[in-house]
């Protein structure tokens, strides 16, 4: 069964893109490029639930991302 994810993408200050998954903290990687972010980030997320000794629940309560200007 496929089960999704959200991730939040930032940039660093060394021009890496960072990934964090919302729903599983501490499930983060980097890459110089969004290809390959994206799959590290599959591989994090993949290992980390295999290293949990109960099954993780997943939140369905993520609603999104917005940018402010002020």
């Amino acid at each position: 069964m496929t089960k999704e994810f959200n991730m939040i993408i930032e940039q660093g200050e060394d021009g890496y893109l960072i990934s964090e998954v919302v729903e599983l903290p501490g499930c983060h990687t980097q890459a110089k490029t969004y290809d390959k972010l994206v799959k590290r980030t599959k591989e994090a997320i993949s290992l980390y639930l295999k290293c949990q000794k109960k099954p993780v629940t997943i939140p369905e309560t993520f609603i999104g991302i917005q940018k402010v200007a002020v």
